[in-house]
């Protein structure tokens, strides 16, 4: 677990790149990002394609020179140093393994480039393979690997140099769903093991929140928020972060009150109120966005709502139910406020039957209701 007084062992300091467009003029890929990655953390860039997270791990690694601003590596300015004289190694999605070499060959190639000793050699890539659990296979050619293993070797090869920083483009997205979810397991355990920094860039937000210690979300160049998986998640700053992050329900509205932390907003196309915490620069009167996940909203029977059973708050409103979706380990209903604000709803199947009447029907009147710290406000985004 990393504190803020960890040492800080990459900063990105109001780094700019642009790129020529072919049509004429720039294309700004990255926009003025401000990040400090700390020692022996793994930090992930998060993000949708083109929103600048590649572009920002190339200029780390050194493929790729800042327009602006600058880059250090424990203190030090590297932002014009090649990639040779840093150090960092990195990880690709494709491997990038010689094929006419052994598994053993693959990994003491840098070794072997940097012309270290045949003893130390054997010992830093049997140890290597050791660790990335391929310590029998080193005789064998990369096409005789499955895709995990071969994964597997790329990462001993960019680990038996020793970097400083290891940074990973996306390496596991060659896998199918299964393998993949056992290698985030396996490659959080090694950044563990080893204690090096780890810079990973990814798309799945899932694959986010399982191993990293500390996230930054991207989007057209900017780096939105960064934050835990359980900040990022759990408090979003901002619409896209909320979007882009798991699932949730937007409703649009107009802030009219603010008081003791909590923020009241009037929704649109109806008379009811809903309150919540406001995230961000947010103002009475405001436009805004209320976000509020389908596992944190709760439905119950009328009934109940009518003897007390359910808090009599703003966040409690009539709703009709629209389809339920049975998937086994949960229930996803989508219910109907009015012909314009439409919920989704996921209730955990904590009891085990097959009587229909144990699940909610279409067109059955229920109430839906969420305490106010799962409700967010968030500021409208311009654009």
């Amino acid at each position: 677990m990393m504190t803020e007084t960890s040492g800080i062992a990459i900063e990105l300091k109001n780094v700019v790149k642009r790129f020529p467009n072919p049509g004429g003029g720039e294309v700004v890929a990255v926009d003025h990002v401000n990040l400090k990655i700390r020692n022996g953390e793994f930090f992930s860039l998060l993000g949708p394609s083109g929103c600048g997270k590649t572009t920002s791990l190339r200029m780390v690694a050194g493929f790729e020179w800042p327009t602006e601003g600058e880059i250090f590596l424990n203190g030090k300015a590297i932002g014009r140093t090649p990639p040779f004289l840093r150090q960092v190694n990195t990880v690709f999605q494709n491997y990038a393994l010689f094929q006419h070499m052994t598994v053993f060959q693959n990994v003491a190639f840098g070794l072997e480039m940097e012309k270290a000793t045949k003893s130390e050699i054997d010992r830093r890539v049997n140890a290597a393979l050791e660790m990335v659990q391929l310590g029998k296979l080193g005789n064998r050619k990369p096409r005789q690997l499955s895709g995990g293993q071969q994964q597997r070797v790329a990462l001993a090869r960019a680990l038996v140099k020793r970097p400083a920083v290891l940074l990973l483009d996306e390496p596991l997205g060659a896998l199918d769903m299964k393998l993949r979810k056992e290698m985030q397991l396996e490659l959080k355990a090694l950044q563990e093991q080893v204690g090096i920094t780890f810079i990973y860039v990814t798309h799945d937000q899932e694959e986010a929140l399982t191993m990293s210690d500390r996230i930054a979300v991207m989007d057209r160049g900017k780096a939105l928020q960064v934050g835990s998986p359980v900040e990022i998640y759990e408090r979003p700053n901002c619409r896209f972060v909320a979007d882009f992050i798991g699932e949730t329900n937007f409703i649009s509205g107009v802030v009219t009150d603010i008081s003791e932390g909590l923020a009241t907003v009037r929704l649109d196309f109806t008379d009811r109120e809903m309150v919540g915490l406001p995230q961000g620069d947010v103002r009475r009167g405001q436009k805004v966005s209320i976000s509020v996940r389908p596992e944190k909203l709760r439905l119950v029977q009328e009934m109940a709502y009518n003897i007390g059973q359910v808090p009599n708050s703003l966040n409690s409103f009539p709703v009709k139910v629209i389809t339920t979706t049975y998937i086994g380990s949960d229930t996803r209903v989508l219910v109907e406020m009015n012909e314009h604000i439409h919920l989704r709803v996921w209730e955990q199947n904590r009891i085990s039957t097959l009587d229909p009447q144990a699940y909610y029907m279409e067109g059955q009147q229920v109430w839906v209701t969420a305490l106010n710290e799962n409700v967010l406000v968030l500021p409208e985004e311009e654009g």
